[in-house]
């Protein structure tokens, strides 16, 4: 089980229960913006390397038969303890022709890693093979063994992102490439509108609002003093504001919250699926010193956290979350602990018929039928 370090910082402490309302007034999203149901993966569920990635590639076929909008992949290079994917884009090409209409996510690609070139010339062809379906998430990153293992400054990794975005808008519209003549082929001209970006600091969710993009919070701040959507809440505002000072034509909002979410049976079972992963996430960060080595398994459940149980409790528990009435996609990480591949299909059927529903989603086709009665 991976979780996610967040190293940005927040103020103040929240208070247990505490309604919506605290968000920012005119923060929340307008009633007409549909809600989008999706899901991400790390690709850790396998015995090896080939049954993970096999299955990930059906649990994309599942949750576009469930009517998901996305599905959302994670890269990560080398065995250090995150996911088990270090190259998106032939994994979202094999997704495609594996599916008919589900929304296909990178949610990160660290551009600071990559030749951005090549990034758009990747995503290009992904979005062409799928008739227009890639949602291009980039990001700094941050890790410094995979920095120093790549040869890349972790120091620089900002600028670089900054210039790589910049890069990869040119050359998906068919500007020139890099002062020359060249120009990239396929172009994907309407890929720009479909960028995202995740960052960890509030001026980092300014900067995004600045561009137009959409903004990817992670699941979680187990690290940090304040639970994750606390010390989130102000990246969104300051993504939501600038956004709305941008000039000329308006860009709708488009917030990715992404949480660890186990629908299961009841709540007991949910915990007897999860805890042996959670308790071995628990000890490898003891191990690390990122948390303390007192930490019982409750309090390591709530650090995280994870959204779980019987349907009415994910559903009471998300709508709890700071950073919901903002948000215009639940990108939900379906396997927190160690469940098995049936139960996380399971979870997935649970999430698109009994929780999103009740949060006011409904499947695209389902939305286009009903306008049409």
């Amino acid at each position: 089980m991976a979780i996610e370090a967040n190293t940005a910082s927040g103020s103040g402490a929240r208070v247990a229960g505490a309604p919506q309302a605290m968000v920012t007034a005119g923060a929340a999203l307008p009633t007409q913006q549909r809600l989008r149901l999706g899901f991400l993966t790390r690709l850790e569920v396998g015995k090896d390397a080939a049954d993970s990635y096999r299955f990930a590639l059906e649990m994309f076929a599942v949750a576009d038969e469930l009517g998901f909008d996305t599905g959302w992949i994670a890269q990560h290079h080398f065995l250090n303890g995150d996911g088990r994917l270090p190259s998106a884009f032939p994994f979202l090409a094999a997704a495609a022709e594996r599916t008919r209409r589900i929304g296909l996510g990178t949610a990160i690609v660290t551009l600071p890693l990559e030749d951005p070139v090549r990034v758009a010339e990747d995503a290009a062809f992904v979005d062409t093979l799928s008739s227009g379906r890639l949602q291009l998430g980039l990001g700094p990153g941050g890790d410094p063994l995979t920095f120093a293992a790549l040869g890349r400054d972790v120091k620089a990794r900002r600028e670089a992102h900054a210039e790589g975005i910049e890069i990869i808008r040119n050359a998906l519209v068919g500007k020139p490439i890099n002062g020359t003549d060249a120009i990239m082929y396929p172009t994907s001209p309407t890929l720009p509108e479909r960028i995202w970006e995740a960052t960890f600091s509030i001026e980092g969710g300014a900067r995004i609002g600045q561009n137009g993009n959409g903004l990817l919070v992670s699941k979680t701040a187990a690290t940090s003093g304040d639970p994750a959507d606390v010390v989130q809440l102000p990246i969104a505002e300051a993504y939501l504001r600038e956004l709305g000072n941008r000039p000329g034509p308006k860009v709708a909002p488009r917030l990715g919250l992404s949480r660890s979410v186990y629908v299961a049976a009841d709540h007991r079972s949910a915990r007897e699926h999860m805890d042996p992963g959670v308790s071995k996430w628990m000890q490898s960060m003891i191990r690390r010193g990122t948390l303390p080595a007192d930490l019982s398994l409750e309090e390591a459940y709530s650090r995280i956290p994870i959204h779980f149980g019987h349907p009415e409790e994910v559903v009471t528990s998300l709508q709890g979350d700071l950073l919901w009435p903002m948000t215009t996609e639940l990108i939900c990480q379906v396997q927190p602990g160690a469940p098995t591949q049936a139960q996380i299909l399971k979870s997935l059927e649970l999430l698109a018929t009994q929780v999103a529903p009740a949060l006011g989603w409904r499947p695209v086709e389902a939305v286009a039928t009903r306008g049409a009665a």
